[in-house]
């Protein structure tokens, strides 16, 4: 998978199950190219969010919430996420 079908995909996913002010999704994977650890194939995506559920759900499980959702993608296609809640 490529890094912009897998970003269409999470968003999409994203504004399915969670009310949305604003989202935006970057891919830093170069910040991982060099370890040893890196995986061709695995991406780290940030995540700036906005929620219009602060009211209703905090952060801690707004950040569930998005790894329940991005779980099959968090298993085969990314290998760090980075979840910025506002």
């Amino acid at each position: 998978m490529n890094i912009n079908k897998l970003i269409l995909i999470v968003e999409k996913k994203i504004k399915k199950n969670i009310s949305l002010e604003y989202i935006n999704i970057e891919d830093k994977t170069f910040i991982h190219k060099k370890h040893k650890t890196h995986q061709s194939g695995k991406f780290h995506l940030k995540l700036s969010i906005k929620h219009s559920e602060s009211d209703k759900i905090n952060k801690i499980e707004l950040t569930k919430k998005i790894y329940k959702i991005l779980d099959k993608e968090l298993k085969k296609y990314i290998h760090s996420i980075q979840i910025l809640i506002n």
